[in-house]
């Protein structure tokens, strides 16, 4: 099989949606499709035809653009099996343990809840889409979770292979940079790559994708084994989950 295609559609103000191209099988999907217009822009530029709209979270910013995408293309609406009730024109629930069909490709769900109580991620061969559990050197609001649940969601990513492309759901990278340096400041690998991110979103360039193998080293929300990071925070001798929580209570102050 050849790869798939992965294009960026940059929606509202700082979401992502992507669209996933299959050429051998002739299928196409949009992934969090916020609003329609890019959608249809960028598959127009393509010459692609949607055939699935696939949803991490229910959040409108993810699923806004389901109603008039299914309408207009007749694209199988697929989300979380256990939020069925909160995601737009759904037609097919799924789970994790159970790999969904993209035409010969089994691509593999997981179960990564706290941002929202059903929140997944789609794993299509070496890409990752993690929607707003993961970012590029950050982590979604406990919205609908505890520490705990999102601790435990972040292990599963991390989890992945370290050549995983990581493809999220917003453009806060930078934010998340600023932050992280709070943290570690003499963590060579996060100062190294914020000098890229500042270059990058100085032209207007996405940050994503990352991989695995950046988060581990560069996002604090994934390195409670960091002493810099512990000392800062004061909490040398803590669990894991109680390191993750202090990190995530600051930076919703930050």
């Amino acid at each position: 099989m050849r790869p798939l295609d992965i294009a960026i559609v940059p929606c509202l103000s700082d979401n992502y949606a992507y669209l996933v191209h299959d050429a051998d099988a002739g299928l196409c999907a949009v992934i969090d499709p916020s609003e329609a217009p890019p959608v249809d822009k960028a598959l127009a530029a393509r010459g692609w035809k949607l055939t699935h709209i696939l949803n991490t979270h229910h959040h409108f910013d993810h699923t806004g653009g389901n109603l008039p995408l299914k309408q207009t293309t007749g694209a199988r609406v697929v989300g979380p099996a256990k939020d069925r009730a909160r995601i737009p024109g759904i037609d097919e629930g799924v789970e994790e343990g159970k790999d969904w069909r993209f035409g010969r490709r089994a691509v593999r769900v997981l179960e990564i809840p706290a941002h929202t109580r059903a929140h997944i991620a789609f794993v299509f061969d070496d890409a990752a889409f993690t929607g707003d559990t993961l970012f590029a050197m950050g982590c979604g609001r406990l919205f609908e979770g505890t520490p705990e649940m999102m601790w435990a969601s972040l292990t599963k990513l991390m989890n992945l292979p370290d050549a995983t492309r990581v493809f999220c759901g917003h453009e806060y990278t930078q934010s998340n940079g600023r932050f992280a340096l709070t943290l570690e400041p003499d963590n060579a690998a996060l100062a190294s790559r914020m000098k890229e991110v500042d270059a990058a979103r100085a032209k207007g360039i996405p940050t994503v994708p990352s991989t695995m193998a950046l988060e581990k080293q560069t996002n604090p929300f994934l390195r409670p084994n960091s002493a810099e990071l512990r000392r800062s925070l004061g909490l040398e001798s803590a669990s894991d989950v109680e390191v993750f929580a202090e990190t995530r209570r600051r930076k919703d102050n930050f």
